[in-house]
């Protein structure tokens, strides 16, 4: 066979499609209400699927493809075969490559490498006699990057824009019985340069492919438009359609449980436009997403389309919904599937769509091109707000080289790129035009900003002006083009809490300002939400954003030992790579939250409750949400005694209205005093089982701390147990009834503690400043490098002890810990002393260099516990893990788990599993015996079976190796994880930068059984 003769669209500007269909709204024709009302595609007889399995052919380069394989008689039996829709490189063809930027190949616009891959398709399928009369189109919800079309050997069109519908007539081309189409897509084209979205690089047929049967003169396309009248008791539903021809419409519009409405009629004739007057009309909002639905009838075909009414507008900088000031609590998503690719199945679109709900985010941002158009189906029916983002980024144009005009903006600004930019933004808004959850088109991301995307938001307003449009690439700082009259909204990614109330505050701004991204969620992380959020609540203006991302894009994968794990960019090989940067989300590539989704879901709960005056049981309530009571959710209440149930209740809230404030009283009772700490905690909970969740799905809880005196315990006095002290050589062994500790005099540190005769230690404390970075410290981490925090010895000055009396022994130690090649970083005076009972009570008075360039990760002691002591109680917060930034989701109580379950298994190691705010741990074997760790002040506590070395060194879970020892670190305090892994640097309330700080723990072996 000849070398492939055929035109090369993909590096032609002037060629975005041959014959594809002019866009329109998604639908399919159904043949009766009874079927369109199930919206099931396979219940018409005008659908037909193509999904299935294709026969598929990989091209390193499309100069090998041969000439004639899309030809009928072509033997394509010896070719591959492959599930469609799916993507290649997770089939085992081409790369696996991840970039956030940087283009994969040399940036030359319009221009791709001449050894593009390319993947061949044939399918055979056969048509019914019954379709004889009609007309017969191919409809493509995704390929990527371009695509030539063959039918029955015959040329039939051509399309690029990955993530949108190309659809094509080809009733001159299909015969009743048995067809052939082939389909050619090529990995890169000149589309490519305006798709460089921070993602794994896919290619192929990764949506549906069907057919329609379309009656010769048909409803081509419906817009269903809406106006209200001043108080929302009124709207219109004005349904504009086109036709192909003379068509006569009938539409009715029936409410959710299917009552007729309204109805009407017309006859069309090209373009027409129906009305429905509707009388108090139920709003639909993301809390109650109720949906009528509007059946629009044609001959032999029935479209049906969900209407949810409801307006958004801006007023007075404020973002509206139904007339009523919304804020966004939104998350960033990409089409993400650890098997899949960017292949995204129905009930994996659910899931994720649930699990928002379940953490009360309200906001999808569809980051950066629009979703699957039933994903959009599924947010108008749970209930989102979606910011509808075109297929279009050119990041990589930045990171290329150097322009005199800035090279961001390069092909934004230039003239012959405009019909790309302005196809993709018709596309969408087509497509999705329909649909109620949408209150926002977005012009794409991080593209620079110039006169393509001022039209781009031209011919948006021009057919959609309801909708506001977005886009964060025209912020002042990117230095774009400065006419920004086309933007409803300023945008900001990153901005500190402080950089948008300052926005806030400037009367200037007359727009409201939306955090496109922030919060930036890689690994331990983030910890800045709550700073955000008592911003955003304060402001009008500031309406809310999207925490970047949802989930972790991880590719499902094997070592060569058969042991799972997430890969990342780099792992397959893949350059140029940006590593890990794809781990970055709230979730698990399998679904599973992490702890900073956790943090989210308490942060922007819909409830708020704050003491009153908690002397008389008086509490306040606000309901937080937009449209809705609070007649849906249960409140338990609970006194508790340090983690134990002392009294509780319940309380039910039907008139609390939408952001209404009630005062509660509870029936409890306090002592005046008591020995333990008094905590009011609040669990609020569904009364019954909602789509997204069941009943008793708690929303969000709360903790208050009650008014009652703590007193010392009695029982806790010091034993007068007479103790014995020698020194022999440098060690110096302290006995007593029933313990033996030992001290390393020269090392100035405790090298064993033991109660009858169990070792608690098995290597000597230490004291340590150094943690595993997150991938928030990416930016600090240098700087700790440099100061040498990770490799810091110990020097001691001076030790000494003496016995104060019979059941008393110090030793004072001065010491010192820095790093070769570096001033010191901390000297500290040291005292330990060791009662009758065996507890070592340590007294630290440390000083920081004060010449240091930055703050201190940590600072605390660190004990190496022998095999078995895998039992953890502690009162403090929990279940999960903790930081001075990152402590809304854990409640205060008694806790009781293993060491293995302190730990947080990031897909990169990292510092995890603190416990901030405990009061108390012991760490024991099963029976009981171990060591009670306690302070002065609540402290930092951590147990694990790695050290934060063996975290460092690992850049993947896998290469962890368990240890059997515990390792325990009592931190005076750990610095918070903030988002600075693409975010602003840690805010300074959260750090460990003290230049003089005092610090007091206890030690004490025990067999807590007899406690």
């Amino acid at each position: 066979m000849d070398v492939l003769n055929i035109t090369k669209y993909w590096e032609d500007l002037n060629v975005l499609q041959i014959n594809r269909e002019v866009p329109r709204a998604y639908y399919i024709p159904f043949a009766n209400v009874e079927a369109a009302q199930t919206g099931k595609r396979g219940r018409s007889p005008y659908y037909q699927t193509l999904n299935g399995s294709w026969k598929f052919q990989y091209h390193r380069s499309v100069r090998d493809v041969q000439e004639g394989f899309y030809e009928e008689a072509a033997d394509v039996s010896a070719w591959d075969s492959l599930i469609v829709p799916s993507c290649w490189q997770v089939n085992g063809y081409d790369q696996l490559h991840y970039t956030n930027i940087k283009y994969p190949f040399p940036c030359d616009p319009p221009y791709v490498p001449s050894n593009n891959p390319a993947g061949l398709y044939v399918r055979e399928f056969n048509v019914s006699d019954r379709w004889e009369a009609k007309d017969k189109y191919i409809v493509f919800e995704g390929v990527n990057s371009c695509f030539y079309l063959w039918v029955n050997g015959q040329f039939a069109g051509y399309s690029q824009g990955s993530r949108v519908p190309a659809e094509f007539n080809i009733s001159a081309l299909i015969r009743n019985g048995k067809n052939r189409i082939a389909v050619m897509v090529l990995k890169w084209c000149d589309g490519t340069y305006l798709e460089d979205q921070d993602l794994w690089r896919y290619s192929g047929i990764f949506r549906d492919v069907y057919l329609l049967a379309r009656e010769p003169v048909h409803i081509r396309d419906v817009f269903n438009k809406q106006e209200f009248s001043a108080d929302y008791r009124k709207a219109d539903l004005l349904t504009e359609l086109e036709t192909s021809g003379h068509c006569e419409v009938s539409v009715e519009l029936k409410d959710a449980e299917e009552n007729v409405v309204s109805r009407g009629q017309a006859v069309v004739d090209g373009k027409g436009v129906i009305k429905l007057e509707i009388t108090d009309p139920v709003l639909w909002n993301a809390e109650k997403p109720y949906l009528y639905r509007l059946y629009v009838q044609s001959g032999v075909e029935v479209l049906q389309f969900r209407v949810g009414f409801r307006k958004v507008d801006i007023q007075d900088g404020v973002f509206q919904i139904n007339g009523k000031a919304v804020k966004l609590k939104g998350v960033n998503r990409h089409d993400s599937h650890p098997e899949l690719g960017q292949t995204i199945p129905i009930n994996h679109m659910i899931k994720d769509l649930k699990l928002m709900k379940k953490h009360n985010i309200n906001t999808i941002r569809t980051s950066h091109y629009p979703s699957d158009s039933r994903f959009m189906d599924l947010c108008d029916e749970y209930g989102f707000y979606v910011i509808d983002e075109a297929d279009l980024e050119c990041h990589g144009m930045g990171d290329a080289g150097s322009w005199e005009d800035g090279p961001v903006h390069k092909l934004s600004q230039d003239p012959v790129w405009k019909p790309s930019f302005v196809d993709r933004a018709i596309r969408m808004v087509e497509r999705d035009k329909n649909h109620p959850s949408i209150v926002m088109w977005s012009l794409g991301n991080e593209s620079g900003y110039g006169a393509n995307h001022i039209a781009m938001a031209e011919w948006i307003r021009s057919r959609d002006a309801s909708i506001p449009i977005h886009y964060e690439g025209a912020a002042p700082h990117y230095k774009g083009d400065p006419s920004v009259a086309c933007l409803d909204l300023e945008s900001r990614m990153y901005a500190s809490p402080k950089e948008i109330e300052a926005y806030a505050q400037d009367e200037n701004n007359k727009k409201p300002l939306f955090l496109c991204e922030y919060s930036h969620a890689m690994g331990n992380g983030p910890g800045d939400l709550k700073d955000y959020w008592d911003v955003i609540y304060q402001y009008p203006k500031l309406i809310g954003g999207c925490v970047w991302e949802w989930s972790d894009h991880g590719i499902k994968s094997e070592t060569l030992n058969g042991l799972p794990y997430f890969a990342y960019g780099g792992d397959f090989g893949d350059t140029p790579n940006d590593g890990n940067f794809c781990i970055d989300g709230l979730i698990s590539p399998d679904r599973k939250p992490h702890t900073g989704l956790l943090e989210l879901k308490k942060v922007i709960a819909p409830i708020r409750i704050e003491a009153h005056d908690l002397r008389i049981g008086e509490i306040k309530i606000t309901n937080l949400y937009d449209f809705i009571d609070l007649s849906h959710v249960g409140i338990h209440w609970k006194v508790e005694q340090d983690g134990m149930t002392v009294q509780q209740g319940q309380i039910d809230l039907p008139e609390a209205a939408p952001q209404a404030v009630q005062i509660v009283t509870l029936p409890y009772k306090l002592p005046e005093t008591s020995i333990g700490r008094y905590v009011l905690t609040f669990s609020c909970w569904l009364k019954e089982e909602m789509p997204w969740a069941e009943a008793g799905h708690e929303i969000t809880f709360e903790q208050l701390d009650l008014p009652v005196t703590r007193v010392k315990d009695q029982q806790d006095v010091v034993s007068s147990a007479p103790l014995q002290a020698h020194q022999a050589g440098n060690l110096l062994t302290i006995e007593g009834f029933d313990f033996c500790h030992v001290f390393d005099m020269y090392d100035g540190t405790l090298q064993k503690i033991s109660k009858h005769g169990v070792d608690m230690i098995q290597a000597p404390a230490q004291f340590t400043i150094w943690r595993a970075p997150t991938d928030n410290d990416k930016t600090v981490k240098e700087a700790w490098l440099e100061e040498g925090f990770d490799r810091t010895g110990m020097k001691i000055y001076g030790c000494e002890w003496t016995q104060t009396g019979k059941s008393s022994i110090e030793i004072k130690s001065s010491f010192s810990l820095g790093a070769d090649s570096r001033f010191v970083i901390v000297r500290g005076e040291a005292l330990w002393t060791v009662n009758g009972a065996g507890e070592i009570a340590l007294q630290l008075h440390v000083k920081v260099a004060e010449e240091l360039k930055t703050f201190l990760p940590r600072f605390g002691l660190q004990l190496t516990m022998p095999e078995g002591m895998e039992e953890v109680e502690y009162l403090g917060f929990g279940p999960h893990e903790s930081y001075i930034d990152k402590r809304q989701s854990v409640k205060r109580g008694k806790y009781l788990l293993t060491v293995d379950e302190m730990f947080e298994n990031y897909i990169m190691p990292q510092e995890n599993g603190s416990r901030y705010g405990t009061e108390w741990a012991i760490v024991s074997n099963e029976q009981g015996m171990g060591l009670k760790l306690s302070a002065q002040e609540a402290f930092s506590f951590n147990a694990a079976h790695y050290t934060p070395a063996d975290l460092t060194e690992a850049d993947h879970n896998y290469k962890l190796v368990r240890r059997k020892e515990t390792i325990v670190h009592l931190d005076y305090r750990m610095s918070g994880v903030g988002s600075a892994s693409c975010g602003p640097e840690l805010l300074e309330p959260y750090r460990l930068d003290e230049k003089e700080f005092k610090f007091e723990l206890s030690l004490l072996p025990i067999c807590k059984e007899d406690e």
